[in-house]
């Protein structure tokens, strides 16, 4: 009774794993892998991998942030499901080779002599005739025949007959098995260049990434990588004049250092333009020296021109600022007085900001550019920080002509070079942050020639661009002026007198109607000067809501006609009191008034209580570096040549198989059975069989 119940528990157990041998070698198993890597893949596409953690979460938010991160898609192709789905994948295609491969190998040896003369009547392209000779005699003359058309031809002597076997293309079968092992190298090749040789230090040798700051030389043993790390993928930034033994490699929680056989010094970066200011050509002179030996080399690594030394890669991956010396002349955009100062600054350094009033503020400069390429088409983006106007208005479009923004087809395209520019971060004493973006050189926007400055509260967000109008010196000076002017009541005050006074002489004015006119040019001052919730052209709208309906046009006109008057006596003030003359009064300054005041209704959403205006630079290149080693590069070529040499055989390559059946007849003659098969019927395949029925059976 137990042997009995011994022998039926292991049969069970024999058939459970022969199905589940069945089942992980089926090719609907295959298939069903080969999908979820495909859409993994196209996720992985997407979505960009190993980027900082806070870029996903400025992304996507919070919730989505931690969805993703639990599914591993921020490191989709080292996530542990898509490595098992690859395990899967090869086990899989490793049993179908290994259940099949045999078969196909003995089906390519085989004649498949074994047939009969009854089963080769069964088959659909056949043929019979007689002839007058002897079986030996017409076996003889209808061999030379078959081989001229290609084939093999095996002669097997049966009961009382003889079999004419051929065979054509039964290399075809290499196909299958070339393509299906091209999966599992291919994929094998992928695996070692994966990090999985890092996982496997980190889960077994203690190494974990670092997350903080710091100098690379002075980081700990446990967040370095040796020179015995069978592969690696990472980047390395070298400036001009620096020089890198080291790798970094990005991971979720921070990064890993790889340290490399070999140092590399940047001696100097070359960067060539195309006439609209695009890149070009970059490539890097380096000098690499050795570990081992101590020796020294020049090389010049370009674009898709690596450098390769100790099995390690060296690619021109990208260029970056390597710490450009800036200076820059600072301007307040905060209360009355019209403050200039001077700062400098170091691109990827700091420099606090104290000239701005009791608040305290540090600049982090985090980027310079001395070629900027944009599309200075008249139906591209406007530019400006915000359209300032209230969309439930409805009189709002009768201000349209007056407002400095507005939404642009960006179908047409003219790049234009427009100069350098400097970006940074400005940082309260509380740790908030908004990022600025300053052109150094006004950009002819619209017929007008504006400075640029971009503000935006995330790094997820474009930029949106203040447009400040260049004078007639090409500086931001008298805007800056006008600026001060508006938000001081006595300049207000001031310049509402110099409008009642010019806009009413004579001395039959009567002065109480001088003095109302006086009183609403100070009042359109004062509400387009606003406060921290409205301000410009919003203010004047909400100022105008009170108006009734059917008087709001005409009203919100004989408002503009009374700002753009105090306005131009307002910038005459401000000029006076800065010992200057008045500027005359023709369409080239009265354009230049129109812009800034349509600047200023936008600099509300400029949040900066400081506008930095680049002035001068000492620019400084840094290269970066793609440094990899990968092994299985090599062997994922040599699974890509498979895979073409069995696509190719399972396409090109017909396996035809033909049998003759001759037996011998009464009258001395012989009598024919000619069957033929192939795997795929074409009309090839039609074509050659009525070739060869004539063929076999012409006269000798």
């Amino acid at each position: 009774m137990t042997d009995n119940t011994a022998g039926i528990q292991l049969k069970t157990k024999q058939r459970w794993v022969a199905e589940a041998v069945e089942l992980f070698s089926s090719m609907r198993f295959a298939i069903s892998l080969l999908t979820l890597i495909a859409i993994a893949s196209i996720i992985g596409t997407v979505l960009k991998q190993n980027e900082p953690m806070p870029n996903y979460v400025n992304q996507f938010g919070p919730f989505w942030f931690e969805v993703f991160a639990k599914l591993g898609l921020y490191a989709l192709y080292s996530a542990w499901w898509f490595l098992l789905i690859m395990a899967f994948l090869v086990l899989s295609t490793s049993l179908c080779i290994s259940r099949n491969g045999p078969k196909m190998l003995k089906d390519v040896k085989s004649w498949r002599e074994n047939v009969r003369e009854q089963s080769l009547r069964n088959f659909h392209h056949k043929l019979e005739w007689t002839a007058p000779l002897a079986v030996g005699d017409l076996a003889r003359q209808l061999i030379p025949r078959i081989v001229s058309k290609g084939y093999k031809v095996k002669v097997v002597e049966k009961d009382n007959a003889t079999l004419i076997a051929a065979k054509q293309g039964a290399g075809n079968k290499w196909g299958y098995i070339f393509a299906h092992a091209a999966i599992v190298i291919i994929c094998l090749g992928g695996l070692l260049d994966s990090d999985l040789p890092i996982r496997f230090q980190q889960w077994f040798y203690g190494k974990v990434p670092f997350s903080g700051n710091g100098i690379i030389s002075e980081i700990p043993e446990k967040h370095r990588l040796g020179l015995g790390n069978p592969t690696f993928r990472g980047n390395t930034l070298i400036p001009e004049g620096a020089s890198s033994s080291t790798a970094i490699i990005p991971q979720q929680s921070g990064v890993m250092i790889q340290d490399l056989p070999f140092t590399i010094q940047l001696k100097r970066f070359v960067i060539d333009y195309y006439s609209t200011g695009m890149p070009k050509l970059f490539a890097s002179d380096v000098v690499v020296r050795d570990h081992v030996t101590g020796k020294e080399f020049p090389a010049t690594i370009k674009v898709n021109e690596p450098l390769i030394f100790n099995g390690v890669a060296v690619y021109q991956s990208s260029f970056e600022d390597g710490g450009s010396k800036l200076r820059l002349t600072g301007h307040s955009m905060t209360g009355g007085q019209d403050k200039v100062f001077e700062i400098a600054g170091e691109v990827n350094g700091t420099t606090p900001l104290t000239t701005v009033g009791d608040n305290e503020y540090t600049v982090e400069w985090s980027g310079f550019r001395p070629f900027n390429v944009e599309n200075m088409s008249n139906n591209n983006d406007a530019r400006s920080v915000a359209q300032n106007k209230s969309l439930n208005s409805k009189f709002s479009s009768s201000l349209d002509k007056h407002l400095g923004s507005g939404a642009k087809n960006a179908n047409s395209k003219d790049l234009k070079n427009v100069g350098p520019s400097v970006q940074y971060k400005l940082r309260d004493k509380t740790g908030q942050a908004r990022e600025y973006l300053n052109y150094m050189q006004p950009v002819q926007v619209d017929g007008a020639y504006v400075f640029l400055a971009g503000m935006r509260d995330t790094p997820a967000e474009p930029f949106r661009y203040l447009r400040i109008p260049a004078d007639d010196e090409d500086s931001v000076v008298e805007w800056m002026r006008l600026r001060a002017a508006l938000v001081n009541p006595a300049m207000r005050e001031l310049a509402a007198q110099r409008y009642a006074k010019h806009a009413m002489t004579g001395n039959d004015v009567p002065e109480q109607l001088r003095m109302q006119l006086q009183q609403s040019a100070l009042r359109g001052l004062t509400i387009f000067a606003g406060n921290d919730k409205e301000f410009g052209y919003i203010a004047v709208s909400r100022f105008l809501e009170n108006v009734p309906a059917a008087e709001q046009e005409k009203a919100a006109d004989i408002f503009m006609k009374i700002l753009n008057g105090g306005m131009w006596e307002l910038w005459q003030a401000a000029r006076e009191q800065a010992g200057l003359k008045d500027v005359p009064s023709d369409e080239k300054h009265a354009r230049f008034l129109q812009l800034s005041t349509n600047a200023l209704a936008d600099a509300g959403f400029y949040h900066a209580p400081v506008y930095l205006q680049l002035t001068g630079f000492d620019e400084i290149k840094a290269s970066v570096f793609q440094v990899t080693r990968s092994p299985g590069k090599k062997v994922v070529y040599l699974g890509c040549l498979f895979l073409v040499l069995g696509v190719f055989s399972m396409l090109y390559i017909r396996e035809r198989r033909l049998w003759i059946w001759i037996r011998p007849q009464d009258d001395g003659g012989s009598h024919a059975l000619m069957a033929m098969s192939s795997q795929r019927k074409t009309l090839d395949f039609e074509k050659e069989f009525e070739t060869l029925k004539a063929k076999l059976t012409q006269s000798a």
